[in-house]
């Protein structure tokens, strides 16, 4: 049986073999005796046909049959019968050959190879192209029974220049070192485009397909399949696509990127600040329709913070971004690092500029709620806010927030006018703790109880310096069931009112308890005037009045600390202090001459000098011995608020 079959592969192999003898002598004839001109003006009739544009050829002419089947035009120009300019300009434009109708005298090319091309596309203001007509041409060679239909069904790119210029929206890219492949089976209606260029530096990994070719370059419905991955940015798309008066896409889109400052930054834009925007994911249903898209089931993720909700995105000669978003955490942190109101190590403020430039790029209208929000050190629970940023105003609002054991709300705006800033803040603090609230708004760490705090200030500088100079505006503050920390006015009244030249002592021990408190300033060109500044406590209460300097940051103010006595009682001990120094560490005596007068022995001896130096010579012996004057013992020794401490 073996034999047999032997036989009958040699009986069958000799005409195969003869076939190939006879094609490859039809080859030979052919390469001898083909009209070499003809095959060049059928190539160019075809490339015309498809592509409606016209072949302008300015150098040498290769052709070649056997062993391969092509035609090279070399320094080629392809241009519509109106543009003046080359819509593409070729090194080397190769047209394959198919091998069955060339042995048949017939000239159709297989495919097309395009060395060194430069694309130039030139969009014009009424968003027509001079690309436009090879669009329709292709359209319409490729619908079925057409005159001139489509002969090839790839287009191969090698090391390709495309340039793009659009009048209407002021924007020029170029796309370098182009390779790319382009085919469109002409067994199926579907288009697959796949390859890398470079594109402002980085290397652009890119692929698109489409379901219905015909359809998407007729404007119709096709399905839409895009991938781009660099390494700032991966985005891929998976929907449909139509085109009858403008774009419009329906899919799902997808984002990546390690960085979306870098990512920012190689499109040419920029997030405020100089924090933040790491890493970036972004996947969402998508609707776009010209130059707007909107994106819902969006799912977020920026710095490790993950939101849902909607957005909606336009580019009308200006960026727009509205937001509706809801997340589980939020952690604002990597926004405000680089932001310092005081500069670094000091206690003065930070005078470096403002970069304001952020706010006149984009319009912004967002909403964000919160189960958790973190701000620095400042831990809120649920919040729910907006921010509206409009021609380089920038408005936030705190509809509620759950902040200190409160609720807080109110606003905060920013309008640029130059390179100055105008800040106008309006907050109210619901029974907050104070000792939490005081501490991380104001620095101030020596209160606590429950209370409220209302704010309303405005301000205009160059940097937080500028601001804290120009400041105006009130503050009010009502506590109670508290405590200020660091000094026992009780103990220290009850101590010098039975040995008024008891000295100083230490004054920095204790707390002085209070049952109301109330503070209600006014600000003037970075001056706090106090109004109204009352501490009343079970045993003692204060008043204060004077001013701090905000610019400075230090106090300057008198007090009086009084013990209460029962209604209808002597009158209580009065204690005049002191109040001076910075904010963070100021020095607080008691009034050395109210404590000379309370003393019998040494009360009219003041009095009884006459003359001013003998008097002021006596009063600076006997503010030694109380340990009072205008400069207290030292800091550490000093009182910090009407002195106290132990009682003599």
């Amino acid at each position: 049986m073996s034999l047999t079959m032997a036989q009958g592969m040699k009986r069958l192999g000799t005409p195969i073999a003869a076939l190939l003898g006879v094609a490859l002598i039809g080859l030979v004839a052919t390469s001898w005796f083909l009209n070499r001109d003809a095959l060049r003006q059928a190539v160019e009739a075809q490339i015309r046909a498809v592509t409606g544009l016209d072949l302008v050829i300015h150098g040498p002419i290769d052709v070649s049959v056997f062993p391969a089947s092509y035609v090279s035009f070399h320094d080629v120009g392809l241009k519509g019968s109106a543009a003046t300019d080359p819509a593409l300009s070729v090194d080397v434009l190769t047209a394959n050959l198919r091998l069955l109708p060339l042995l048949l005298q017939r000239f159709e090319i297989a495919d097309v190879m395009m060395l060194r091309p430069h694309i130039r596309v030139v969009r014009t203001p009424d968003g027509e192209s001079n690309w436009t007509p090879f669009i329709d041409t292709i359209a319409r060679t490729m619908k079925p029974g057409a005159d001139n239909p489509v002969s090839f069904s790839e287009i191969r790119i090698q090391d390709g220049v495309l340039s793009y210029d659009d009048a209407a929206n002021h924007l020029s890219e170029k796309l370098d070192d182009i390779d790319l492949s382009l085919a469109w089976p002409s067994i199926s209606r579907s288009f697959a485009a796949t390859g890398q260029f470079d594109w402002r530096g980085e290397r652009v990994d890119g692929a698109i397909s489409a379901s219905d070719f015909l359809a998407a370059l007729s404007g119709d419905r096709s399905g839409l399949k895009a991938r781009l991955s660099s390494a700032p940015l991966k985005v891929a798309f998976d929907g449909s696509v139509a085109d009858r008066t403008s774009m419009m896409m329906e899919g799902v889109l997808t984002i990546d990127s390690p960085s979306l400052r870098s990512a920012l930054g190689w499109m040419g834009g920029a997030p405020p600040g100089s924090g933040g925007f790491g890493r970036f994911a972004l996947k969402a249903r998508a609707n776009l329709v010209g130059p707007s898209i909107a994106l819902t089931n969006v799912n977020v993720e920026l710095d490790g913070n993950v939101a849902e909700g909607v957005m909606t995105y336009a580019n009308n000669g200006r960026q727009t971004l509205q937001a509706t978003l809801a997340a589980g955490n939020l952690d604002f942190t990597p926004y405000i690092s680089t932001f310092r109101l005081l500069a670094s190590g000091a206690r003065d403020w930070n005078r470096q500029a403002f970069d304001l430039n952020a706010l006149s790029t984009t319009d912004l209208d967002m909403r964000l709620s919160a189960a958790r929000v973190t701000i620095g050190a400042t831990r809120l629970g649920r919040t729910a806010f907006g921010a509206n940023l409009r021609g380089g105003a920038l408005a936030l609002s705190v509809g509620e927030a759950q902040v200190y054991g409160g609720i807080a709300r109110g606003s905060f705006g920013i309008a640029r006018s130059d390179a100055i800033a105008d800040v106008k803040a309006q907050f109210q603090f619901t029974d907050v703790d104070l000792q939490a609230c005081a501490s991380e708004l104001f620095g101030v760490t020596k209160l606590s109880g429950r209370g409220n705090l209302n704010v309303s200030l405005v301000a205009s500088g160059s940097s937080p310096f500028g601001l804290a100079s120009s400041l105006d505006g009130t503050a009010s503050l009502t506590g109670h069931d508290g405590a200020i920390s660091g000094f026992n006015v009780e103990q220290l009244l009850k101590r010098l009112e039975r040995r008024p030249l008891s000295g100083g002592g230490n004054f920095r021990s204790g707390s002085t308890p209070y049952d109301k408190l109330t503070i209600a300033v006014k600000f003037a060109d970075g001056v706090a005037t106090a109004e109204d500044i009352r501490v009343e406590g079970p045993a003692a209460r204060l008043t204060l009045t004077g001013t701090a300097s905000v610019p400075s940051r230090e106090y300057d103010m008198k007090g009086v600390a009084s013990l209460n006595t029962p209604a209808g009682g002597p009158p209580g001990f009065d204690l005049p202090f002191v109040v001076q120094g910075p904010w963070d560490d100021p020095l607080i005596f008691p009034d050395p001459e109210s404590l000379i007068r309370r003393s019998p022995a040494s009360a009219p001896l003041l009095d009884a000098v006459k003359d001013r130096k003998t008097r002021d010579a006596v009063k600076s012996v006997l503010e030694r011995l109380t340990g009072g004057g205008a400069k207290p013992v030292a800091p550490d020794a000093a009182a910090p608020a009407a002195a106290g401490g132990n009682s003599n």
